[in-house]
């Protein structure tokens, strides 16, 4: 029986429903196997744009927040430890790289399984859902902090990223460090998006604010005033992720009220939930994991050409390691946008409300594109003095990676549609559509680019040398997956265009 909303006093009610409808009761005393909070059933009856605009704002501040954990590593190291500190870093970025999507994995597949089964009324099995994420999370934790200590492991990736002699040790310290907190990044950060599909982006983005705060203070103690360098500015995130780790299970465990809580009976691994989580999570984690092949192969290219070119290979390492912080500085509020969407997603369609999907998914879509488009404005009128704040003063090194910047983010108003279509199919139970958009444009368009455009481009451009080519690649890559997006985005929408004609008793409330 499809869900049916009938307004009253111009306010919708339910009238019937079943379990594959949402329940959208509006008492206290709620049934607590068909009924969660009021925060929680107004996914299903307010008004889409102002939720969009109120798990935005949020979200994106969090994202932005989120990101500056490594943005202000680099700004410290600029400073504090020079070209080397940043060579290290993206030395070692494609190896945390790995250990983000490991928390991808499970965060985000437990998150989207959440959304679904709130959707759906089913909330002790919400509330399984967070105990067995909390429970992977850990697990996965101990064996990377155990892996990023033993020798024969940890050689190779540095191997495989391109590591140089004079870089080597500083990296390696950089990766050990960070494990031994990698506990706090992946349950803090995979826990912290239950706290937004309960209906509390606010608070989700305070628990990120804290710990960015706390990395920011740590860094200037560790880095400025102690002098450690590479490795104060690893235990400066370990210690901020701490924070922001405490505050999340804090919510969960201690704060009156909340629609889910975090409990010791629900902590046991269920193989069938664990399945499904591993199976919703794997598209953001591949995603993740095809940023860390790229981030090798790229290394190496920087090594290969850079040693060709007058800035020489390590300065080509400290160019590109800015490059991709700006970059990926600058597309977490466009992934911010989609996970403020993803609960809204979630919870409609898992209660057959088909207009409400479709309307979430275009106001997402719109506001990614207009923020992607006002950020590349900036970029492009202030590449090098965005450039300079990173502490690189040599002027040759200033141009080359300001023109480098603009390259990598030209077709940046394009890349927010990129993003929040790719997650529309995770968030709607969707998730080999959704490792398919992600790996296009990651393995099958952007690796081959890298491997052609340095022998051809510079004969078909001969001002362009082949260490400028390795920059075009990511451009021409997100044009092409940007429309393979859009392919699938057309297909999606002519779907719920007819299950919404089919569902003859639904009304949109957007």
């Amino acid at each position: 029986m499809n869900h049916t909303i009938e307004e009253k006093n111009g306010a919708p009610e339910e009238v019937s429903g079943s379990s594959s409808g949402a329940p959208l009761h509006h008492g206290a005393k709620a049934d607590k196997q068909n009924a969660v909070s009021d925060r929680v059933n107004r996914m299903g009856t307010g008004s889409i744009p102002k939720l969009v605009v109120e798990f935005a704002i949020p979200a994106i501040l969090g994202m932005v927040v989120n990101g500056a954990y490594n943005l202000i590593d680099s700004v410290f190291l600029g400073h504090g430890a020079g070209e080397m500190g940043l060579s290290a870093i993206t030395v070692a970025s494609p190896t945390m790289t790995i250990f983000l999507a490991l928390a991808m994995l499970i965060g985000a597949g437990g998150n989207a399984l959440c959304a679904l089964r709130l959707g759906e009324g089913k909330h002790d099995e919400a509330e399984h859902i967070l105990g067995n994420t909390a429970t992977l999370g850990v697990i996965v934790s101990v064996a990377l902090a155990v892996l990023a200590h033993i020798p024969f492991v940890v050689e190779p990736l540095l191997n495989l990223s391109s590591a140089t002699e004079a870089v080597r040790p500083y990296a390696r310290e950089f990766i050990q460090i960070i494990s031994l907190g990698c506990v706090f990044q992946v349950v803090g950060m995979g826990l912290n998006n239950f706290i937004r599909t309960t209906g509390a982006p606010n608070r989700a983005l305070v628990t990120m604010l804290i710990g960015a705060v706390g990395c920011t203070i740590f860094n200037a103690i560790f880095v400025l005033w102690f002098g450690w360098g590479v490795a104060g500015s690893a235990w400066a995130t370990v210690c901020g992720q701490a924070v922001s780790c405490a505050t999340v299970i804090w919510y969960f465990t201690k704060t009156p009220g909340v629609p889910l809580r975090l409990r010791r009976r629900y902590f046991p691994v269920k193989a069938k939930l664990t399945r499904s989580i591993l199976s919703l999570g794997a598209a953001s984690f591949s995603v993740q994991a095809a940023g860390a092949i790229v981030g090798f192969l790229i290394n190496f290219m920087l090594v290969k050409y850079g040693a060709l070119d007058p800035i020489g290979a390590d300065n080509a390492l400290a160019s590109v390691g800015v490059v991709q912080r700006i970059g990926m500085f600058v597309i977490l509020p466009l992934i911010g946008v989609s996970i403020a969407i993803q609960p809204l997603l979630g919870f409609n369609y898992g209660a057959k409300l088909w207009n409400r999907v479709k309307t979430t998914l275009n106001v997402g879509v719109v506001g990614a594109t207009v923020m992607g488009t006002v950020m590349w404005v900036l970029i492009m009128a202030f590449a090098p003095q965005i450039v300079g704040f990173f502490g690189i003063k040599d002027p040759v090194l200033v141009d080359f990676t300001a023109f480098a910047l603009r390259v990598d983010l030209i077709f940046l108003p394009l890349i927010g549609f990129q993003v929040v279509g790719s997650n529309y199919f995770q968030a709607t139970g969707q998730p080999m559509k959704s490792i398919i958009l992600s790996l296009t444009r990651q393995i099958l368009f952007l690796v081959p680019l890298l491997f052609l455009l340095p022998e051809v481009l510079p004969s078909i451009a001969p001002m362009l040398d082949s260490l400028d080519a390795v920059y075009f690649a990511v451009p021409i890559a997100d044009v092409i997956a940007a429309v393979t997006v859009l392919v699938f985005v057309i297909v999606e929408l002519r779907k719920l265009r007819g299950r919404a004609l089919d569902s003859k008793g639904e009304r949109a409330y957007a």
